[in-house]
């Protein structure tokens, strides 16, 4: 199966499309369906032939990172920001296929706007990135932020810079019922957002804990196991 044709059925079967309460904040979001058809017309043959190999080379360029053999890399649908801002938490019905229940995510009040990313004015932007359970381990966000350019550029491109709360709020959604960095999986993790800035001294990161999406803040010199990145490049 190629790249295009795997990768299509993979979005087809995402949360995006799947997981009911996702897929009606989608409709209600007045974003296109994302559907096998809208997939193979929406994005050129040339897009996708870039998307492959974006992804080829994040995956070899992060190969020898500690974890790296429980990462899949591959397509991210981000929305436009304008209708879907994944940003921000998410009303509780849109969890009520995820998690079970219409819960509430936690936001800490003290988090900012956060990075735009992907900017608004497209239905969906392609990224390729971490799209499993799981992202590499490489470090702290203070090691991640103060490492060598050379270790985090692929392709010319600076993969820390959408390290983002952005991403990683599509990233939950497109998760569907099967959620990244969520403790009911084979090991609990959080992803660190590097691209943001620190507010009051504090890093911000992602989980799934106690049946919540949490948005929040830790120390930044946390570099456990379970501290946890995405290397992201956005295919446009």
């Amino acid at each position: 199966m190629s790249f295009k044709a795997e990768q299509i059925e993979r979005l087809a079967e995402s949360g995006w499309a799947r997981c009911a309460s996702v897929a009606e904040a989608v409709a209600q979001a007045r974003l296109p369906a994302v559907t096998p058809a809208y997939l193979a017309t929406a994005f050129s043959d040339d897009l996708w032939d870039a998307a492959e190999r974006t992804v080829l080379v994040l995956r070899d360029h992060f190969a020898s990172a500690r974890f790296a053999d429980e990462t899949t890399y591959g397509i991210l649908l981000v929305p436009d920001p304008g209708k879907l801002d994944t940003r921000r938490p998410m009303a509780p019905a849109v969890r009520v296929d995820q998690l079970g229940a219409p819960v509430e995510d936690v936001f800490d009040a003290r988090l900012p706007a956060g990075v735009l990313g992907i900017r608004p004015g497209t239905p969906w932007t392609m990224v390729a990135t971490v799209t499993g359970a799981y992202g590499p381990s490489l470090g702290s966000h203070h090691q991640i932020v103060a490492g060598p350019g050379e270790a985090f550029t692929v392709a010319g491109t600076d993969t820390r810079t959408l390290m983002i709360r952005q991403l990683w709020g599509a990233r939950v959604l497109q998760g569907g019922r099967h959620l990244p960095d969520c403790e009911s999986n084979q090991r609990w993790t959080f992803t660190l957002f590097p691209g943001e800035g620190l507010t009051g001294g504090h890093a911000e990161s992602g989980t799934v804990l106690k049946g919540k999406a949490r948005f929040r803040l830790g120390k930044p010199d946390r570099g456990i196991g379970s501290a946890r990145v995405a290397p992201a490049i956005a295919v446009t």
